[in-house]
C-alpha cells in the first residue's frame, strides 16, 4: 500500500519535472511576443493621469485573463481534434504581427507631427478623458487577445505530441506567467515617476547627503520612464517583425530553405518586414477601393 503511494508520488514528481522543463522551453519560444506585450502594456498604461494608471492597468489585466480563459479551451480542443490547423493559425498570427510592426514603423516616420496622447489629455475634458481611457483599454485588450493567442499557440506548438495533460499544464502555466509577469513589470514601470516624486518629499528634513541622494535617484526615475517606454516600443516593434517572420521561417520549409545560410534572426526580420509591407499595401489598396465605392454609391 505504502509502495503504491510512493510510486504515485514519484510519478507526480516526474510529471512536474517534465512540465517544468517544457514550460521553460515554451516560455523561451514566446519571449519575443512577451516583449511586445510588455511594450504595448507599458505604453498604454503610462499615458494616463497618475491617479488612473493602476485602475486602467487592472482593467487591462482582467481583460487579459479573460482573453486567455477564452483562448485556452479552444487551443486544447484544437490540439486534441484538429492539430493540423495549428500551423495555419500561427501563420495568420505571423501576418498580423508583421503588419503591426510595419504599420508602427510607417506611422512613426510619416506621422510625427500628430498630436500625442499626452497633449490630448492635457486639453480634454473629464468626459473626453473617460472616453479616451475606455477606448485605450479596449484597444489594448484587443491587441492582448491577438498576442495571447500567439503566445498560447507557440507554447502549444512546443508541446505538440506530448500527453494532453502535460499540454494543458504547460500551456496554462505559460499563460499565467505571461499575464502576471508582463503586467507586473508594467505596474512597476508606470509607478517609477511617482516613486521619484515620493522620494523628493521624503528627502525634506534629511541631511544634505541623504537629500541629494534621494533627489538624484528621483530625477533618474522620472527621466528614465519615458526613455524606457520609448526603448520598449522600439524593441516591441522589432519583436513583432521577428516573431511574425519566424512563423513563416520555422513553419514553411521553402521559406526556411530559401534563407539557408543566413543567421536565423536576420531571416526572420526580412520575412517579417516583407510580409508586413505586402499586407500593409494590400490593406491600404482595399481601404482606397472601399472609399471609391462609397463615394460612387
Amino acid at each position: 500500500m505504502a509502495g503504491g503511494f510512493f510510486a504515485i508520488l514519484d510519478d507526480v514528481a516526474t510529471l512536474m519535472d517534465d512540465v517544468g522543463v517544457m514550460t521553460k522551453l515554451a516560455t523561451k519560444k514566446t519571449a519575443g511576443v512577451l516583449g511586445d506585450d510588455l511594450a504595448v502594456g507599458a505604453e498604454k498604461a503610462s499615458s494616463f493621469r497618475a491617479s488612473r494608471e493602476l485602475p486602467v492597468l487592472w482593467a487591462i489585466v482582467k481583460g487579459s485573463f479573460l482573453n486567455k480563459l477564452i483562448i485556452l479551451p479552444f487551443a486544447f480542443l484544437l490540439s486534441a481534434f484538429a492539430p493540423q490547423f495549428i500551423v495555419p493559425i500561427l501563420l495568420i498570427g505571423g501576418v498580423y504581427l508583421s503588419y503591426e510592426g510595419v504599420e508602427k514603423i510607417i506611422h512613426s516616420v510619416f506621422h510625427k507631427k500628430d498630436l500625442g496622447h499626452e497633449e490630448l489629455i492635457k486639453v480634454a475634458s473629464e468626459e473626453e478623458l473617460m472616453k479616451i481611457e475606455k477606448a485605450k483599454i479596449k484597444s489594448t485588450i484587443v491587441t492582448d487577445f491577438i498576442l495571447s493567442l500567439e503566445i498560447i499557440m507557440i507554447a502549444l506548438g512546443t508541446v505538440t505530441g506530448e500527453p494532453l495533460l502535460e499540454q494543458i499544464m504547460v500551456v496554462s502555466l505559460v499563460a499565467i506567467v505571461a499575464t502576471i509577469g508582463v503586467y507586473g513589470l508594467v505596474a512597476l514601470m508606470v509607478r517609477m515617476d511617482d516613486t521619484g516624486y515620493k522620494l523628493v518629499q521624503k528627502a525634506r528634513g534629511k541631511s544634505k547627503f541623504i537629500k541629494s541622494t534621494y533627489v538624484i535617484i528621483a530625477k533618474s526615475l522620472v527621466w528614465a520612464l519615458p526613455k524606457l517606454i520609448q526603448l520598449l516600443a522600439i524593441v516591441g516593434t522589432a519583436a513583432m517583425l521577428l516573431v511574425g517572420g519566424g512563423m513563416f521561417v520555422h513553419n514553411i520549409d521553402k521559406v526556411h530553405d530559401f534563407f539557408h545560410g543566413l543567421p536565423s534572426i536576420l531571416a526572420e526580420f526580412i520575412v517579417g518586414l516583407v510580409v508586413g509591407l505586402l499586407t500593409f499595401f494590400v490593406i491600404e489598396i482595399f481601404k482606397k477601393l472601399k472609399k471609391m465605392l462609397s463615394k460612387k454609391a
